[in-house]
């Protein structure tokens, strides 16, 4: 494990927001004991037992002074967090404890804790647009369809007990179905009217398992990303996840992608969406908007 000195750490009050259920490397003793080595020994502590208790103890933390709050689990807990602190100055450091943790693969930070941990400390601070969708915000990507059904298939149980390879079985499944009849405006005026199986809106490029869904989305832009997939069926779709893995999926026939600042979607039936990885209630309408530097997080050195 890297070692973090205390000329390494660039802020004095430190919080820390983990979910307990969550481990990596030595688990959070080994938080606490890198933490102490780094001369930070009495820092805020939160654990909460799911991801959705987090908002409340990210809220105290700001609320308290932290100048960092070092954030332990997956895309849940960072969405969370986020979500609670968005529009302050207070700073985000990623410990990727989850399943996916794709913020954290976006920026460059490693599924170590050590490393995370340096990064966290004494990083860069990068200024990050955030996404709102239905009054709640997203750092990754959101939306309906194929991603939302797979995931809440995924969370039925399996996710614990096959990791990663949940989203794979729950995949097949989600392939099969049909698609939803939607109506997406873009910044005003209609993108996309008919048949989706699947309306994903992102923030960074790539998705689970390192998939470039969207090329040239940056998290710090000012736009958000968009993508509307027509495929039906496991033929189409393969075509789709072909090109996606080869970097050509804005060239599919099955895909429709543009940029924005507002989008609109509206669906003939309430359909389940999901926000960085985690299923929402269906509705029938979704509004996105783009938030322009909402958050800072601390990331490696290095160009952008």
């Amino acid at each position: 494990m890297t070692a973090v000195s205390e000329t390494d750490v660039a802020v004095a009050k430190v919080a820390v927001i983990a979910h307990r259920r969550k481990s990596l490397d030595g688990g959070l003793p080994e938080l606490r004991r890198a933490l102490g080595a780094a001369g930070i020994t009495e820092p805020a502590w939160f654990e909460v037992p799911k991801s959705k208790k987090a908002p409340k103890q990210a809220r105290q933390a700001l609320k308290d002074g932290a100048e960092l709050i070092l954030v332990w689990g997956g895309d849940g807990m960072v969405q969370r967090c986020i979500d609670a602190v968005a529009g302050s100055d207070v700073a985000i450091g990623i410990i990727p404890a989850g399943t996916a943790n794709l913020l954290a693969k976006n920026l460059g930070i490693p599924h170590d804790l050590g490393a995370a941990l340096e990064i966290a400390l004494g990083g860069r601070s990068r200024r990050l647009d955030v996404g709102l969708v239905n009054g709640e915000h997203f750092a990754v990507m959101a939306g309906a369809g194929f991603d939302a059904r797979m995931i809440e298939d995924a969370d039925r149980g399996a996710k614990a007990h096959l990791g990663s390879l949940a989203y794979v079985r729950s995949g097949v499944s989600a392939v099969r179905a049909a698609a939803d009849q939607v109506h997406v405006v873009v910044d005003g005026v209609t993108f996309f009217e008919g048949g989706a199986s699947c309306v994903l809106v992102g923030n960074v490029p790539r998705a689970t398992g390192g998939l470039l869904v969207f090329n040239d989305a940056v998290p710090d832009d000012g736009l958000l990303d968009v993508g509307v997939v027509t495929a039906e069926g496991a033929m189409q779709w393969l075509s789709v996840l072909s090109r996606v893995a080869l970097h050509r999926g804005d060239g599919s026939r099955f895909v429709d992608t543009i940029q924005g600042r507002t989008i609109d979607v509206r669906f003939d039936a309430a359909v389940v969406y999901e926000v960085d990885g985690g299923v929402r209630p269906a509705t029938d309408r979704l509004r996105f908007e783009v938030q322009p530097s909402a958050v800072t997080v601390r990331v490696p050195e290095g160009p952008a």
